[in-house]
């Protein structure tokens, strides 16, 4: 799973493709040490954080969780980003499990 649980947040680790066709949750990729990795491309340029507001405000009406919730904390110029959604860590998890079961019966592969 891309997910790991901090202190008071969930850790998402992403690869974001910014200058895509479309906003849009592309997969879950390992990287060379078997690392997983939630894939996303977005269509805002890398320019002035423009990709990284797009992947946020992607990834928050995905989740159904506040825009506000969701901060860059590693990664803020890389295609690797790790992300930090604040709130309480059991019922954040519980949710984006969820939303990865059911993501990998659509686009995910």
């Amino acid at each position: 799973m891309p997910f790991d649980i901090g202190a008071g947040d969930v850790k998402v680790r992403v690869r974001l493709s910014p200058g895509g066709a479309r906003d849009r949750v592309t997969g879950v990729a390992a990287d060379e040490n078997g690392v997983a990795w939630l894939t996303a491309s977005v269509t805002q340029p890398p320019e002035n954080g423009r990709a990284n507001k797009a992947l946020i405000r992607l990834l928050a009406k995905e989740w159904r969780v506040a825009k506000s919730s969701i901060q860059v904390t590693k990664g803020r110029t890389s295609r690797r980003k790790v992300l930090s959604v604040a709130g309480e860590t059991g019922v954040i998890t519980d949710k984006l499990a969820e939303w990865l079961r059911h993501r990998r019966g659509d686009e995910i592969t």
